[in-house]
């Protein structure tokens, strides 16, 4: 696509947090990656509010609001400048921005957005993967492990027998 904007994934992912048991994003940091005010984010979402039902977004309680707050350690300002509690957008949420803000820059973002969580979702499947095979292996050979620490101490022992054997005479030359 021409004039596409690139956002490294390393920006999109510090904005992904988990709430209620779910990845979301903020409505500032989406306006922000969005190019346009988070009021103006929120009014579009306001007048198409028949398609963002709970399970694409919610607004952040207070409680989870102080807890946001310790997770990204702001030292500077105890509320960073919100007025309201903020909206979080799930997966489905932000895909759905991409009809509600509908210009070329949203819908470039919106595709890096969707790709990332994307990406994330690959990533913990590759690790929930490993971590099976890590524990299939563990049952396999875990019993091994005594075995191969015996066989360990056995060559010790031999190495050690090796050389209370008989002294071995010095090599060079004697004055």
């Amino acid at each position: 696509m021409k004039n596409s904007i690139i956002i490294p994934s390393e920006r999109i992912v510090n904005k992904i947090y988990i709430l209620r048991n779910r990845k979301v994003m903020l409505d500032r940091d989406l306006a922000e990656l969005y190019g346009v005010t988070t009021g103006n984010l929120n009014l579009a979402v306001k007048r198409n509010i028949k398609r963002f039902p709970e399970d694409f977004m919610f607004q952040m309680s207070k409680k989870e609001m102080k807890n946001w707050i310790l997770q990204i350690e702001i030292s500077n300002s105890e509320k960073m400048g919100l007025r309201k509690l903020p909206f979080c957008f799930t997966e489905q949420g932000v895909a759905m921005l991409s009809s509600v803000l509908n210009n070329d820059r949203a819908i470039n973002v919106n595709l890096q957005i969707i790709r990332t969580f994307v990406k994330i979702r690959e990533l913990m499947a590759t690790n929930e993967i490993m971590q099976r095979k890590i524990m299939e292996l563990e049952k396999k050979y875990g019993s091994q492990n005594d075995k191969i620490k015996k066989i360990f101490y056995i060559l010790g022992l031999l190495q050690a027998g090796d050389n209370k054997t008989e002294p071995k005479s010095e090599i060079g030359f004697k004055k």
